[in-house]
């Protein structure tokens, strides 16, 4: 089968925040440290990222996702991740 025939849904990868690009925002009036960035690619070829974290208080809260602040760190970040992403996929060696 032609690659180009494959329906492929999904396109994304986690990635860990460094600490130093790390920030906390509040939901619900609760504050939350993000340290996870997922990030797809779009079927145009974008990229579109969201920031997960949990609460800075502790506990059993939820995995809250966030949008992406205007930082160049962060964006130099989601775009060297999509290019490493894209390197270990078409290095892959197969199923085993």
């Amino acid at each position: 089968m032609d690659g180009d025939e494959l329906d492929v849904s999904a396109l994304a990868v986690n990635v860990t925040i460094p600490d130093a690009l790390r920030w906390t925002d509040t939901r619900r009036g609760e504050e939350f440290r993000l340290t996870t960035l997922n990030i797809r690619l779009l079927p145009d070829g974008r990229l579109a990222a969201k920031a997960y974290g949990r609460p800075v208080a502790g506990g059993r809260g939820a995995y809250v996702s966030f949008p992406i602040p205007d930082e160049p760190g962060l964006a130099a970040l989601i775009a060297g991740a999509a290019d490493r992403a894209g390197t270990l996929w078409a290095a892959h060696r197969g199923l085993g």
